[in-house]
């Protein structure tokens, strides 16, 4: 089985939920599904697929589990009543062959946001689990403990304390069990370096500090959820602050694009938030123009956070560090790198918000490679709209909405 909890998922899944429960109930959303890894041939995977979203929509929350999540101050008591009822329905989601495109899958998620928000990071989960089963039915675990042995000696030879990571690993995980296994070495072998995992499930069994905030979806949904496009980004950051009131303060920056998100994060936002995620784009030239920002706003950039996200690895967190350290606070969550280094390459897959209220949303990446198929004229009215230019590439969409 390879999900085995509703709580087996990203924290902010659950932040994002609670936020449409509270200010977005009726929305509609529609998600796609994306394997970026070309050559590869999904189709024979479709039954375990399926087998996998059964078994998803057959679990429930348990008495120990709810617990957990009251526990947690930023979750208020109806989210948690409304989950001791909830469950994933099968209804919501279609897995397919596209018969066009030799080998590759489609995967629809539509339905209510509140029923289908919790569906992407499992689904994911589920998918690159089955591939691997099917490539590598022998996992070479002793190659994956020897390549997770050599990054535990790395973060421990940096000797700064400061220099902390966490696993965000779950949806492109190479399996259930073997997150798990990562997460317990870490936690066993850097000590305090190793700060938390994005999994709620994992944080909860191991003594772990769950950690998340808000995801791509969640502002991107504001494209159509809000007064107007041009001010969806201020409008997305207003109603987080206004429900979680200085909790869980690290905003996104890329959905549509660095330059276009400092044009919105003013004085009142560097100040209301404890600091910026990134996750796409160069990360050096993400920090320094970060960092004029907040100079430029008469902010202390030391006082605020800066999340590195993006395709990480333990070397290049390093470098990160080493380049940031002593002008802010820096943090490393750390994915695939972790969870799906076993010697041979893992699936890129996304599962992305495509529509919100029958309206195109999107994402506009600061990295190519990050694309996601969208009607073009939708793209290029965002673009138009946030002042976008260069070479970045969208992730989300269909034609203007509300402007």
């Amino acid at each position: 089985m390879a999900v085995h909890s509703l709580l087996d998922t990203d924290l902010y899944k659950f932040t994002m939920m609670q936020v449409v429960l509270h200010h977005f109930p009726g929305a509609q959303a529609e998600y796609r599904f994306k394997c970026r890894s070309p050559g590869v041939d999904l189709v024979a995977c479709i039954p375990d697929i399926e087998r996998g979203i059964a078994e998803l929509c057959a679990l429930r929350f348990s008495a120990a589990e709810l617990d957990y999540l009251r526990g947690w101050r930023f979750f208020k008591s109806d989210f948690v009543d409304l989950l001791a009822l909830f469950h994933l329905e099968g209804r919501f989601v279609r897995v397919q062959a596209i018969p066009e495109r030799p080998g590759e899958i489609d995967i629809a998620i539509k339905g209510p946001w509140l029923h289908t928000i919790l569906f992407e990071v499992p689904v994911l989960a589920i998918v690159s689990e089955a591939w691997n089963r099917r490539q590598f039915p022998v996992p070479d675990r002793a190659e994956g403990r020897r390549r997770l042995a050599a990054k535990v000696d790395a973060i421990n030879a940096v000797p700064d304390p400061d220099f902390r990571i966490a696993d965000y690993g779950t949806r492109r995980r190479h399996s259930r069990d073997w997150q798990e296994e990562v997460v317990a070495t870490l936690k066993a072998g850097i000590g305090p370096k190793f700060v938390g995992t994005s999994n709620v499930d994992l944080a909860r069994r191991h003594g772990l500090t769950p950690l998340g905030t808000m995801a791509h979806e969640y502002l991107q949904a504001c494209q159509a959820v809000g007064p107007r496009l041009r001010d969806s980004q201020r409008f997305g950051f207003d109603v987080w602050a206004k429900e979680y009131r200085g909790d869980l303060g690290i905003a996104l920056s890329d959905v549509c694009g660095m330059d276009a998100f400092l044009r919105d994060f003013d004085l009142y936002f560097c100040k209301l938030f404890d600091g910026v995620r990134h996750d796409s784009g160069d990360p050096f030239e993400w920090g320094e123009k970060l960092l004029a920002h907040y100079k430029a706003m008469r902010i202390d950039p030391r006082s605020k956070v800066m999340v590195f996200s993006d395709q990480l690895t333990v070397p290049l967190a390093i470098r990160l560090f080493e380049r940031f350290r002593g002008r802010s606070q820096v943090a490393f969550g750390i994915g695939t790198n972790l969870t799906n280094d076993l010697g041979h390459p893992a699936l890129s897959i996304v599962i992305k918000m495509t529509r919100c209220n029958g309206a195109p949303v999107a994402k506009i990446s600061d990295e190519p490679s990050k694309s996601m198929d969208y009607d073009p004229s939708y793209v290029a009215y965002l673009r138009e709209v946030f002042q976008v230019t260069g070479q970045g590439q969208a992730s989300g969409g269909s034609s203007p909405a509300n402007g």
